[in-house]
């Protein structure tokens, strides 16, 4: 199994959230985040006062999968998330060891859909 994480723009999530459903698989958690990379802040206005917004909001997708169906998911998270500018985001792809459902006691791939 495997822990896809995406950083999105917020924008991108109804998108995100239509793909995955479309290909059955509604199990995800969203976390609103707030980070810098290559896309530098911006300038704000409040009360005629210009400020510099260093940190950008964005939204961390967190998915538990199958490892077949890791490239299927990577795949759908790019074709909606992706604009072609900086500040896309990142996925990252990390091993998981064991999943347990709290509710029923399943383990593994079993627990995760």
């Amino acid at each position: 199994m495997k822990k896809v994480e995406a950083i999105i723009r917020p924008e991108k999530f109804q998108d995100l959230r239509e793909k995955l459903s479309a290909i059955g698989f509604d199990g995800l958690t969203v976390t609103e985040v707030a980070g810098t990379g290559k896309q530098k802040g911006k300038i704000g206005v409040y009360r005629s006062t210009e400020f510099e917004v260093t940190l950008l909001s964005k939204l961390k997708v967190e998915l538990v999968v199958s490892e077949e169906r890791v490239d299927d998911i990577v795949g759908h998270i790019i074709d909606a998330c992706k604009t072609g500018q900086i500040g896309d985001g990142k996925i990252f792809i990390s091993p998981i060891e064991q999943v347990i459902r709290i509710r029923t006691g399943e383990s593994g791939t079993k627990a995760i859909y």
